[in-house]
């Protein structure tokens, strides 16, 4: 019993003086303040993804995402309208002006890492981090579009206006690569207008088809029909010529008749049968050549 009560008295004053622990997952990365009731609340120590930290009575860890990070701006694809956030994205569509200018609507991803250094992470977490409790879901998407979605927004407006709507709706390959290249350049840029350029790093931008509006993708429709038919029509007329030059060929052989005739017989309209007496019969046939 007396074993029993020493045991009892050990695992109660373990819970009593317990320590902090931080355990970062392998995505994620975690830094360690010294808050206990006696000290004043200092920085300790980072801890590495997926490593366990045992602190002391009171220490408080918190958590960041760590690596590759995404922000992805899309529509819902059940919206017609196209302007809803896809389920589980950053934000939903975002609008910039060409150089034309065009209002157009762009879809796509940002792809972006947190700082793995110790010290900047320290900065992060006390400069904006507590901010925003950016350690929490809602937290960190909260920062995310203060921090990725507000520079992306100028960045597409700046880089967009050095280029006509019709290069960017129809991607043309060249024209895509300096957008996106312009887009990653100006964020890179408004980030650190912001403050906060020293705690992401690895920027890539891919950008989707931009849209542009309803009216204006109805009139590109039409005139894409417009050339089709245009070139359909020409095929005909091609064709038309052709024959025309054939039945001219026939005419200057066999004479107006003669032409008439051996156009009616190619068309399956008529029979010409040859007696064993040299005798010629023509007859049409029954079902008109069909």
């Amino acid at each position: 019993m007396r074993q029993k009560a020493v045991l009892a008295l050990l695992v109660a004053s373990v819970l009593v003086t317990g320590c902090s622990m931080t355990t970062p997952e392998p995505d994620e990365k975690g830094i360690v303040y010294d808050a206990g009731m006696f000290s004043d609340t200092t920085f300790q120590n980072c801890v590495e993804p997926g490593v366990r930290d045992v602190s002391g009575w009171g220490d408080k860890g918190y958590v960041y995402p760590a690596g590759q990070r995404t922000f992805e701006f899309a529509a819902d694809p059940n919206d017609p309208a196209g302007v809803q956030t896809k389920p589980g994205a950053e934000a939903g569509p975002l609008t910039m002006w060409t150089k034309d200018p065009l209002e157009m609507r762009v879809t796509g991803v940002v792809t972006f890492s947190l700082t793995s250094d110790c010290k900047t992470l320290r900065l992060f977490h006390e400069q904006i981090g507590l901010k925003y409790e950016a350690y929490t879901d809602s937290g960190w998407n909260k920062l995310l579009s203060v921090y990725i979605g507000q520079p992306l927004d100028r960045a597409l407006d700046a880089a967009s206006k050095e280029f006509a709507w019709r290069d960017l709706a129809y991607l043309k390959p060249q024209s895509k690569q300096d957008w996106e290249a312009k887009v990653a350049q100006y964020m890179g840029q408004f980030l650190r207008e912001q403050g906060g350029a020293e705690f992401f790093d690895k920027f890539s931008v891919t950008l989707q088809q931009p849209q542009p509006p309803l009216n204006v993708r109805e009139a590109m429709a039409a005139v894409q029909q417009a050339q089709e038919e245009n070139v359909a029509q020409k095929a005909k007329n091609e064709k038309a010529r052709t024959e025309l030059e054939a039945i001219r060929a026939l005419k200057d052989v066999l004479g107006a008749q003669g032409a008439v005739m051996w156009q009616a017989v190619k068309d399956g309209r008529i029979q010409i049968i040859v007696s064993d007496s040299g005798q010629i019969n023509v007859t049409p046939n029954k079902n008109g050549g069909n």
